[in-house]
């Protein structure tokens, strides 16, 4: 009986602890099944998580990219730390300014160009085999020359046109060829032989509607605000060829040139400037005149001779504004007179501790100066009691003397191991 007892105790034991081992058994593995899910979770939030974060950096780059390129450049520059150190290089346009050199100036002269005028200059000049009493196989002949104009006005019955002295004095006919080809002869209205320029005209009736219909006006701009290195353009009917343009920068500005007796402050230009521009206009950037090109400064003072080669001469046009005017007006230049020396301004290149002043070089014959009594090696530091402090105030004041006046020069000369002071009239009596 005993022994039936333990027996069936020991199962019932056995069958709890089945039991028992039974449910740890599947506590276990719930609790195993329930990390494995939580861990899942985790894994699928983190990779979410990634994901989003990958798509916004995917749309921040695309943002850069398009549209904010300076900054994605900047953020590019700064990520690529391991390339070479570069200079930083600025854009080269190919547009024109002021500040710019010249590349394509198409539009600037297609705008320009109607304004431009070849002129064809005749001259009649004798030539033959003179006798002791009467000459004899004495022939005379035309011989022509050429020039260019500028159109820089009208009126209700004719067309001004602007160009150099030198290309119609003497002359005795003259013909103005427009950008149509269509030609017409023109008559001179004034001229001014110590500026060297010169306006003529055409009658409006003589102009067919084809060619009042091609031709433009010129738009005067101002040289006082040229800087050396601006960008220029030189157009001009060059060597009688035609019109041509060149290109350049203003190399300096207020360049003296003297030429028959005459000294003149110029636009020095790295542009060819050959026979046949003279007359032609000198455009800034915009297209607006700012000179009248000359050749006959741009050489060796032959009027057909072909520039130097990188050296050519204009002259600035707000310097000689007023006295266009007054040509186109027939208004005669008489005021300007020349006193007949050459020299330099001793502020300019070695001075040898010179006085401030215009040094005199040269006297010419028959001049005004060979019957005063100034001398070469003076300085002359005054003029009118007026300090010349540059050229422009000597040759300012003489623009205001006529034939027949006089003016009082203050000259500086060596005397000894000193300069000494003088002063001296002179009278223009030419």
């Amino acid at each position: 009986m005993n022994m039936i007892s333990d027996t069936r105790e020991e199962k019932l034991r056995r069958v709890v602890k089945m039991k028992k081992n039974n449910v740890i058994k599947k506590s276990t593995t719930e609790n195993e099944d329930d990390k494995k899910i939580r861990k899942s979770k985790i894994v699928n939030r983190v990779l979410i998580c990634l994901i989003v974060i990958m798509i916004i950096t995917i749309l921040t780059f695309i943002y850069l990219l398009i549209f904010n390129t300076e900054l994605f450049d900047s953020l590019k520059d700064n990520l690529n730390t391991n390339e070479d150190i570069t200079l930083n290089y600025t854009e080269t346009f190919s547009s024109s300014s002021d500040g710019i050199y010249i590349t394509d100036v198409s539009e600037v002269v297609e705008n320009v160009m109607p304004s431009i005028v070849a002129i064809t200059s005749k001259t009649l000049i004798s030539s033959g085999n003179y006798g002791l009493w009467f000459d004899w196989n004495s022939q005379s002949q035309y011989t022509e020359g050429a020039g260019s104009g500028i159109i820089i006005s009208k009126s209700d019955d004719k067309l001004y046109i602007l160009t150099n002295n030198h290309v119609v004095e003497e002359s005795s006919e003259l013909v103005v060829q427009f950008i149509n080809e269509k030609t017409i002869e023109a008559s001179i209205v004034g001229t001014s032989e110590r500026k060297d320029l010169a306006v003529i005209s055409v009658p409006l009736d003589d102009l067919d509607d084809e060619t009042i219909e091609t031709i433009k006006i010129a738009t005067i701009g101002s040289s006082d605000e040229l800087k050396v290195g601006n960008g220029i353009i030189a157009i001009g009917n060059a060597l009688g060829y035609g019109q041509s343009v060149t290109t350049g920068v203003v190399s300096a500005l207020n360049r003296e040139v003297t030429i028959d007796d005459y000294t003149f402050e110029m636009i020095q230009i790295d542009a060819a400037i050959n026979g046949g521009n003279s007359g032609g206009a000198l455009l800034n950037a915009k297209g607006e005149v700012v000179g009248i090109n000359s050749a006959k400064y741009s050489s060796s003072g032959f009027y057909s001779s072909a520039s130097i080669e990188g050296m050519g001469f204009a002259i600035p046009i707000s310097d000689v504004e007023d006295l266009i005017v007054d040509l186109m007006n027939g208004e005669e230049d008489t005021n300007g007179v020349t006193i007949g020396i050459e020299g330099y301004m001793t502020n300019t290149g070695i001075n040898y501790n010179f006085p401030l002043g215009f040094y005199i070089s040269a006297i010419l014959p028959g001049s005004n100066a060979e019957k005063s009594d100034l001398e070469i090696g003076q300085i002359i530091t005054k003029i009118d009691g007026k300090k010349v402090e540059s050229f422009s105030d000597l040759s300012n004041a003489l623009y205001e003397k006529n034939i027949g006046d006089s003016t009082i020069l203050t000259v500086k000369y060596i005397d000894g191991n000193k300069y000494s002071e003088k002063e001296i009239t002179v009278n223009f009596e030419k």
